[in-house]
Protein backbone atom coordinates (compact mmCIF):
# COMPACT_ATOMS: atom_id res chain seq x y z
CA UNK A 1 0.00 0.00 0.00
CA UNK A 2 1.38 3.14 -0.93
CA UNK A 3 2.06 5.90 1.93
CA UNK A 4 -0.37 8.23 0.39
CA UNK A 5 -3.05 5.40 0.36
CA UNK A 6 -2.12 5.20 3.64
CA UNK A 7 -2.74 8.77 4.61
CA UNK A 8 -6.10 9.11 3.34
CA UNK A 9 -7.35 6.23 5.45
CA UNK A 10 -5.60 7.50 8.35
CA UNK A 11 -7.25 11.04 7.70
CA UNK A 12 -10.54 9.70 6.69
CA UNK A 13 -10.35 7.36 10.07
CA UNK A 14 -9.44 10.22 12.24
CA UNK A 15 -12.50 12.16 10.78
CA UNK A 16 -14.37 9.45 11.16
CA UNK A 17 -13.61 9.00 15.06
CA UNK A 18 -14.20 13.03 15.55
CA UNK A 19 -17.23 12.99 14.02
CA UNK A 20 -18.67 10.25 15.85
CA UNK A 21 -17.11 11.59 19.23
CA UNK A 22 -19.00 15.11 17.94
CA UNK A 23 -22.14 12.99 17.62
CA UNK A 24 -21.86 11.18 20.70
CA UNK A 25 -21.52 14.44 22.90
CA UNK A 26 -23.98 16.30 20.70
CA UNK A 27 -26.50 13.35 22.00
CA UNK A 28 -25.30 13.22 25.39
CA UNK A 29 -25.88 16.92 25.65
CA UNK A 30 -29.38 16.23 24.32
CA UNK A 31 -30.19 13.35 26.50
CA UNK A 32 -29.73 15.64 29.82
CA UNK A 33 -32.41 17.67 28.08
CA UNK A 34 -36.24 16.69 27.79
CA UNK A 35 -37.45 16.69 24.21
CA UNK A 36 -39.81 19.20 23.11
CA UNK A 37 -42.97 18.44 23.06
CA UNK A 38 -43.11 16.50 25.87
CA UNK A 39 -45.72 17.57 28.47
CA UNK A 40 -46.37 16.56 32.28
CA UNK A 41 -50.12 16.52 33.03
CA UNK A 42 -50.32 19.21 29.91
CA UNK A 43 -47.74 21.56 31.30
CA UNK A 44 -44.26 22.09 28.52
CA UNK A 45 -41.25 20.56 29.88
CA UNK A 46 -39.53 20.38 26.72
CA UNK A 47 -36.23 21.94 26.53
CA UNK A 48 -35.35 21.68 29.80
CA UNK A 49 -33.46 20.25 32.11
CA UNK A 50 -33.97 17.63 34.91
CA UNK A 51 -33.32 20.84 37.56
CA UNK A 52 -35.46 22.86 35.64
CA UNK A 53 -38.37 20.45 34.92
CA UNK A 54 -38.70 19.85 38.43
CA UNK A 55 -38.94 23.67 39.62
CA UNK A 56 -41.55 24.27 37.09
CA UNK A 57 -43.52 21.41 38.17
CA UNK A 58 -43.26 22.15 41.86
CA UNK A 59 -44.84 25.37 40.74
CA UNK A 60 -47.04 24.69 38.27
CA UNK A 61 -48.40 21.23 40.14
CA UNK A 62 -48.30 21.66 43.76
CA UNK A 63 -48.91 25.31 44.09
CA UNK A 64 -52.50 24.65 42.38
CA UNK A 65 -52.81 21.71 44.46
CA UNK A 66 -52.19 23.51 47.52
CA UNK A 67 -55.39 25.16 47.36
CA UNK A 68 -58.37 23.80 49.33
CA UNK A 69 -61.21 21.63 47.99
CA UNK A 70 -64.62 23.72 49.04
CA UNK A 71 -67.74 21.54 49.22
CA UNK A 72 -71.12 24.03 48.56
CA UNK A 73 -74.70 23.83 49.27
CA UNK A 74 -76.87 27.03 49.16
CA UNK A 75 -74.19 29.17 51.48
CA UNK A 76 -72.81 26.43 53.67
CA UNK A 77 -69.49 25.81 52.78
CA UNK A 78 -67.03 22.96 53.65
CA UNK A 79 -63.59 23.16 53.16
CA UNK A 80 -60.75 20.07 52.53
CA UNK A 81 -57.05 21.22 52.72
CA UNK A 82 -54.32 19.88 51.13
CA UNK A 83 -52.75 19.07 54.13
CA UNK A 84 -55.79 17.41 55.66
CA UNK A 85 -56.17 14.90 52.49
CA UNK A 86 -52.12 14.86 52.18
CA UNK A 87 -52.14 16.10 48.58
CA UNK A 88 -48.85 14.90 47.25
CA UNK A 89 -46.83 14.76 43.63
CA UNK A 90 -44.47 12.55 42.14
CA UNK A 91 -42.33 15.16 40.89
CA UNK A 92 -39.21 13.53 40.40
CA UNK A 93 -40.65 10.38 39.29
CA UNK A 94 -42.85 12.24 36.33
CA UNK A 95 -39.49 14.12 35.45
CA UNK A 96 -37.59 10.61 34.96
CA UNK A 97 -40.25 9.74 32.55
CA UNK A 98 -40.84 12.64 30.79
CA UNK A 99 -36.67 11.96 29.82
CA UNK A 100 -37.44 8.64 29.38
CA UNK A 101 -39.89 9.62 26.52
CA UNK A 102 -37.57 11.92 25.20
CA UNK A 103 -34.80 9.45 25.28
CA UNK A 104 -36.95 6.32 22.99
CA UNK A 105 -34.68 5.51 20.02
CA UNK A 106 -31.26 5.54 19.33
CA UNK A 107 -28.10 8.17 18.75
CA UNK A 108 -28.87 8.41 15.42
CA UNK A 109 -32.65 8.89 15.72
CA UNK A 110 -32.01 10.99 18.66
CA UNK A 111 -29.79 13.27 16.71
CA UNK A 112 -31.67 13.45 13.35
CA UNK A 113 -35.00 14.14 15.00
CA UNK A 114 -33.30 16.99 16.88
CA UNK A 115 -31.52 18.40 13.70
CA UNK A 116 -35.01 18.68 12.08
CA UNK A 117 -36.30 20.25 15.07
CA UNK A 118 -38.88 17.88 15.11
CA UNK A 119 -41.49 17.71 18.11
CA UNK A 120 -41.74 14.95 20.02
CA UNK A 121 -45.59 15.53 21.17
CA UNK A 122 -45.27 12.88 23.93
CA UNK A 123 -47.33 13.30 27.28
CA UNK A 124 -46.89 11.96 30.80
CA UNK A 125 -49.17 12.03 33.37
CA UNK A 126 -48.09 13.06 36.80
CA UNK A 127 -48.77 10.74 39.84
CA UNK A 128 -51.25 12.74 42.14
CA UNK A 129 -51.99 10.88 45.29
CA UNK A 130 -54.54 11.65 48.26
CA UNK A 131 -55.57 10.20 51.47
CA UNK A 132 -59.17 8.41 50.29
CA UNK A 133 -60.52 8.65 53.96
CA UNK A 134 -60.11 12.31 54.20
CA UNK A 135 -62.62 12.23 51.05
CA UNK A 136 -64.77 10.00 53.10
CA UNK A 137 -64.90 12.21 56.28
CA UNK A 138 -65.69 15.39 55.05
CA UNK A 139 -68.57 13.59 52.97
CA UNK A 140 -69.50 12.10 56.22
CA UNK A 141 -69.42 15.75 57.93
CA UNK A 142 -71.86 16.70 55.13
CA UNK A 143 -74.26 14.21 55.63
CA UNK A 144 -74.44 15.15 59.16
CA UNK A 145 -74.63 18.86 58.87
CA UNK A 146 -77.03 18.75 55.48
CA UNK A 147 -78.99 15.64 55.76
CA UNK A 148 -82.97 15.48 56.97
CA UNK A 149 -84.38 12.34 57.90
CA UNK A 150 -87.64 12.29 56.46
CA UNK A 151 -90.74 12.09 59.51
CA UNK A 152 -93.74 10.17 58.94
CA UNK A 153 -97.13 11.56 59.52
CA UNK A 154 -98.15 10.03 63.19
CA UNK A 155 -101.21 10.24 65.97
CA UNK A 156 -101.38 9.70 69.49
CA UNK A 157 -104.67 8.40 70.00
CA UNK A 158 -103.32 6.72 73.46
CA UNK A 159 -103.80 9.93 74.89
CA UNK A 160 -106.72 11.87 72.86
CA UNK A 161 -104.50 13.28 70.35
CA UNK A 162 -106.41 14.09 67.50
CA UNK A 163 -103.86 16.58 65.65
CA UNK A 164 -100.79 14.74 63.71
CA UNK A 165 -97.40 15.36 63.54
CA UNK A 166 -97.30 16.30 60.27
CA UNK A 167 -95.53 14.14 57.98
CA UNK A 168 -92.09 15.84 56.30
CA UNK A 169 -90.09 15.64 53.04
CA UNK A 170 -86.34 14.35 53.77
CA UNK A 171 -83.27 15.24 52.51
CA UNK A 172 -80.63 12.86 51.57
CA UNK A 173 -76.78 13.77 50.06
CA UNK A 174 -75.76 11.56 46.53
CA UNK A 175 -73.02 10.65 48.76
CA UNK A 176 -70.92 8.41 45.57
CA UNK A 177 -71.73 11.35 43.28
CA UNK A 178 -70.15 13.98 46.15
CA UNK A 179 -67.13 11.36 46.59
CA UNK A 180 -66.51 11.34 43.03
CA UNK A 181 -66.62 15.36 42.68
CA UNK A 182 -64.63 16.13 45.26
CA UNK A 183 -61.28 13.21 44.02
CA UNK A 184 -61.85 15.10 40.87
CA UNK A 185 -61.71 18.67 42.23
CA UNK A 186 -58.62 17.59 44.40
CA UNK A 187 -57.23 16.82 40.95
CA UNK A 188 -58.02 19.87 39.29
CA UNK A 189 -55.63 22.76 38.74
CA UNK A 190 -58.14 25.30 37.95
CA UNK A 191 -58.29 28.42 39.38
CA UNK A 192 -61.66 27.20 41.19
CA UNK A 193 -61.86 24.09 43.83
CA UNK A 194 -65.26 23.51 44.33
CA UNK A 195 -67.50 20.51 44.23
CA UNK A 196 -71.42 21.12 44.55
CA UNK A 197 -73.35 19.06 46.75
CA UNK A 198 -76.18 17.07 44.95
CA UNK A 199 -79.36 16.03 47.00
CA UNK A 200 -82.37 13.63 46.09
CA UNK A 201 -86.03 14.47 48.39
CA UNK A 202 -87.01 11.44 50.75
CA UNK A 203 -90.27 10.91 50.81
CA UNK A 204 -91.91 9.73 54.12
CA UNK A 205 -93.19 6.66 54.55
CA UNK A 206 -96.66 7.61 56.12
CA UNK A 207 -97.89 11.59 54.43
CA UNK A 208 -100.26 13.39 56.42
CA UNK A 209 -103.00 13.13 53.76
CA UNK A 210 -102.19 9.07 54.11
CA UNK A 211 -102.74 8.96 57.43
CA UNK A 212 -105.85 11.84 57.67
CA UNK A 213 -107.45 8.97 55.09
CA UNK A 214 -106.50 6.09 57.54
CA UNK A 215 -109.23 7.52 60.15
CA UNK A 216 -111.94 8.91 58.20
CA UNK A 217 -113.80 9.52 62.05
CA UNK A 218 -112.67 9.91 65.25
CA UNK A 219 -114.91 10.38 68.40
CA UNK A 220 -113.16 12.14 71.36
CA UNK A 221 -115.10 12.38 74.78
CA UNK A 222 -114.74 14.95 77.42
CA UNK A 223 -116.85 13.42 80.37
CA UNK A 224 -115.82 16.93 82.15
CA UNK A 225 -116.98 19.39 79.77
CA UNK A 226 -120.03 16.79 78.73
CA UNK A 227 -118.34 17.03 74.86
CA UNK A 228 -118.06 14.75 72.32
CA UNK A 229 -116.13 16.17 69.24
CA UNK A 230 -116.32 14.43 66.36
CA UNK A 231 -113.55 14.39 63.88
CA UNK A 232 -113.39 13.74 60.46
CA UNK A 233 -110.04 12.93 58.32
CA UNK A 234 -108.35 14.57 61.46
CA UNK A 235 -110.63 17.73 61.02
CA UNK A 236 -113.03 18.69 63.64
CA UNK A 237 -116.54 18.58 62.26
CA UNK A 238 -118.88 19.25 65.34
CA UNK A 239 -118.88 18.95 68.93
CA UNK A 240 -122.48 18.29 70.42
CA UNK A 241 -123.24 18.45 73.95
CA UNK A 242 -123.32 14.80 76.32
CA UNK A 243 -124.44 13.23 79.07
CA UNK A 244 -122.11 11.04 80.70
CA UNK A 245 -122.30 8.09 83.76
CA UNK A 246 -122.93 9.21 86.92
CA UNK A 247 -121.06 8.62 90.19
CA UNK A 248 -120.66 4.97 90.92
CA UNK A 249 -121.11 4.19 87.24
CA UNK A 250 -118.85 6.54 85.00
CA UNK A 251 -118.20 6.01 81.87
CA UNK A 252 -114.87 4.25 81.36
CA UNK A 253 -112.37 6.22 80.12
CA UNK A 254 -109.88 5.19 77.61
CA UNK A 255 -109.18 4.02 73.83
CA UNK A 256 -112.14 1.94 72.78
CA UNK A 257 -113.72 1.80 69.61
CA UNK A 258 -117.11 1.60 67.62
CA UNK A 259 -117.89 -2.39 67.84
CA UNK A 260 -121.43 -2.38 66.83
CA UNK A 261 -124.19 -0.39 65.43
CA UNK A 262 -127.95 -0.63 65.30
CA UNK A 263 -130.78 1.64 64.44
CA UNK A 264 -133.92 1.52 66.34
CA UNK A 265 -131.95 -1.06 68.52
CA UNK A 266 -133.27 -2.88 71.51
CA UNK A 267 -132.07 -2.58 74.63
CA UNK A 268 -130.17 -5.67 76.10
CA UNK A 269 -130.84 -4.55 80.16
CA UNK A 270 -127.21 -5.69 81.96
CA UNK A 271 -127.60 -7.76 84.98
CA UNK A 272 -126.92 -5.28 87.35
CA UNK A 273 -128.57 -4.00 90.68
CA UNK A 274 -129.56 -0.55 89.18
CA UNK A 275 -131.53 -2.03 86.65
CA UNK A 276 -134.19 -3.80 88.78
CA UNK A 277 -136.72 -6.09 88.01
CA UNK A 278 -135.12 -5.05 84.23
CA UNK A 279 -131.66 -6.76 84.92
CA UNK A 280 -131.12 -9.30 81.83
CA UNK A 281 -133.89 -8.28 80.26
CA UNK A 282 -134.54 -7.15 76.13
CA UNK A 283 -136.58 -4.57 76.19
CA UNK A 284 -137.72 -3.71 72.75
CA UNK A 285 -137.91 -0.66 70.41
CA UNK A 286 -140.51 1.68 71.65
CA UNK A 287 -141.33 4.29 74.07
CA UNK A 288 -140.23 2.40 77.12
CA UNK A 289 -136.84 1.84 75.83
CA UNK A 290 -134.37 4.34 76.93
CA UNK A 291 -132.09 4.13 74.12
CA UNK A 292 -133.46 5.91 71.31
CA UNK A 293 -132.81 6.26 67.61
CA UNK A 294 -129.41 4.80 67.20
CA UNK A 295 -126.55 2.59 69.18
CA UNK A 296 -122.88 2.75 68.88
CA UNK A 297 -121.47 0.29 71.41
CA UNK A 298 -117.98 1.05 72.87
CA UNK A 299 -117.07 -1.32 75.48
CA UNK A 300 -118.56 -3.86 77.79
CA UNK A 301 -122.14 -2.84 77.50
CA UNK A 302 -121.32 1.00 77.51
CA UNK A 303 -122.25 2.84 74.16
CA UNK A 304 -123.36 5.98 72.07
CA UNK A 305 -127.23 6.15 71.89
CA UNK A 306 -130.16 8.72 71.70
CA UNK A 307 -131.93 9.63 74.50
CA UNK A 308 -135.46 11.60 75.41
CA UNK A 309 -134.38 13.01 78.44
CA UNK A 310 -133.27 15.89 77.40
CA UNK A 311 -132.57 17.81 80.57
CA UNK A 312 -130.31 15.47 81.30
CA UNK A 313 -127.80 16.59 78.27
CA UNK A 314 -124.97 18.31 80.31
CA UNK A 315 -125.30 16.80 83.60
CA UNK A 316 -123.79 12.68 84.73
CA UNK A 317 -126.66 10.89 84.66
CA UNK A 318 -126.58 7.54 82.61
CA UNK A 319 -125.07 4.42 83.65
CA UNK A 320 -122.34 4.23 82.03
CA UNK A 321 -123.22 5.48 78.08
CA UNK A 322 -123.02 8.35 76.37
CA UNK A 323 -125.89 10.13 75.66
CA UNK A 324 -126.74 12.80 72.66
CA UNK A 325 -130.01 14.36 71.85
CA UNK A 326 -131.81 12.19 69.02
CA UNK A 327 -131.10 14.46 65.61
CA UNK A 328 -127.59 14.52 67.02
CA UNK A 329 -126.93 10.66 67.71
CA UNK A 330 -128.64 10.17 63.80
CA UNK A 331 -126.24 12.75 62.33
CA UNK A 332 -123.14 11.19 64.06
CA UNK A 333 -124.08 7.31 63.69
CA UNK A 334 -124.19 7.45 59.73
CA UNK A 335 -120.93 9.52 59.72
CA UNK A 336 -119.01 7.16 62.33
CA UNK A 337 -117.75 3.09 60.85
CA UNK A 338 -117.31 0.45 62.61
CA UNK A 339 -113.91 0.30 64.06
CA UNK A 340 -113.89 4.24 64.66
CA UNK A 341 -111.35 5.02 67.57
CA UNK A 342 -113.42 6.09 70.44
CA UNK A 343 -111.23 8.41 73.10
CA UNK A 344 -112.60 9.12 76.44
CA UNK A 345 -111.24 11.19 78.64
Amino acid sequence: MSVRLIAVAALTLTALLVGAGSLYAYDRDVRTRIADGVTVNGIDVGGLTEQEARAKLRRSLLEPLSRPVSVRYKGRRFTLTSEQANVAVDVDGSVDRALAASNEGNLFTRTWREVRGQRLNASVDAKIVYDDEAVHRIVDRVERKLEIEARDASLDLESGQVDPVESRDGLAIRVARLRRDIRAELLDMGASRIARVKTRVVEPKVTTAELAEKYPAIIIVDRGSFKLSFYKNLKLQKSYGIAVGQLGLETPAGLYDIQNKAVNPSWHVPNSDWAGDLAGSVVPPGPSNPIKARWMGIYDGAGIHGTDATGSIGTAASHGCIRMLIPDVVELYDQVPVGAPVYIA
